[in-house]
This record gives structure tokens, C-alpha cells and sequence, in this order.
């Protein structure tokens, strides 16, 4: 129960991130990210997204357009604003430092600094 629950935390943690990189590759409708979310086995739910991505575009982060749709009323498409990207750039530098800490507590400075030389 204790391992599930930070789990969960962990990957609340990274989901903000990662619809922040999966909007960065260009205009996408939210049932596409929810699918790329899946796919990455990052289980999101609509109840999820769509106050997470309301919340981005609050913020400024993000922009959307209304495209027709053929199946049905129209449809909102995501973008990164030029704020978006910027933020996506503070959170990439984020990633790496904490990607860093990860590897460096699994393997240990030495045997980090011996690989990289």
C-alpha cells in the first residue's frame, strides 16, 4: 500500500512535464494526449487532463484553437505559448538535475564520474 501510494505521487509528480513535452511536438487534441499517456503506461484519465490542461493554459502555458471536426461538434487542439516553451525549458533543466540524483544514488558518485570518463 505504502509502495503504491508513492507511486502514484511520483507519477503525478512527471505528468505536468510530460503533456508539457507531448504538446511541445505541435498542435494535438486531448484524447490524443491522454493516448500517448497510456501508451508511455502514464494511466490518465480525462478527469486528470482537463483541469491539468486548464490549468496550463490559465497560467499562460498554453493556447488552444477550435478545428471542425467530421465526427461530431468541434474540437480544441493544444499549442504551447511562447511561455510555454520557456517553462518547458526551466522544467527540461529540472529533469536532467533530477535525473542526475536518481542515477547518482543508484550507482554512487565514483562509479558515476567512472563512467562518464
Amino acid at each position: 500500500m505504502i509502495a503504491e501510494n508513492t507511486q502514484t505521487q511520483m507519477r503525478k509528480g512527471i505528468l505536468e512535464y510530460c503533456v508539457l513535452l507531448i504538446i511541445s511536438r505541435g498542435e494535438i487534441y486531448a484524447s490524443d494526449i491522454i493516448a500517448e499517456l497510456k501508451q508511455a503506461k502514464l494511466l490518465v484519465v480525462e478527469g486528470t487532463l482537463y483541469p491539468l490542461l486548464t490549468r496550463l493554459k490559465n497560467n499562460g502555458l498554453l493556447s488552444y484553437n477550435w478545428v471542425e471536426s467530421t465526427s461530431g461538434p468541434p474540437r480544441k487542439y493544444y499549442v504551447l505559448t511562447a511561455e510555454g516553451t520557456q517553462f518547458l525549458k526551466q522544467l527540461d533543466t529540472t529533469w536532467q538535475e533530477l535525473a542526475y540524483a536518481i542515477t547518482t544514488s543508484q550507482n554512487g558518485v565514483q562509479k558515476l564520474a567512472d563512467t562518464q570518463n
